[in-house]
């Protein structure tokens, strides 16, 4: 029975942070502006690794579909960046005279 109780606990300490965290759309957009960050540091590690390669090797990896591949990947994080955010909805007005 305790531990039920252990797991029970344990399933709601981290389900309900969770659910906060879906709600912040600023820590959202902070925490992409960091992956495209990553993504641009990458390449210095890239031009390194290509540096070396033998070009002489049966089998040669593709950097320059790497750097394609990361660059939409990049452009596609900041597209979503970069949309404005939804504008607050618009309501009807209120009447505001309730005698008849």
């Amino acid at each position: 029975m305790r531990i039920a109780h252990v797991l029970i606990a344990g399933l709601l300490s981290t389900a309900l942070p969770t659910q906060f965290a879906f709600a912040d759309t600023d820590g959202e957009r902070a925490a992409l502006a960091r992956i495209v960050h990553e993504l641009e540091a990458l390449e210095p590690l890239i031009r390194e690794a290509e540096a070396q390669a033998n070009p002489d090797a049966r089998i040669r990896f593709r950097y320059d579909w790497l750097r394609q591949d990361l660059s939409r990947t990049q452009q596609g994080i900041q597209e979503h960046i970069d949309v404005p955010r939804a504008e607050p909805r618009t309501f009807p007005p209120l009447r505001g005279d309730y005698r008849q």
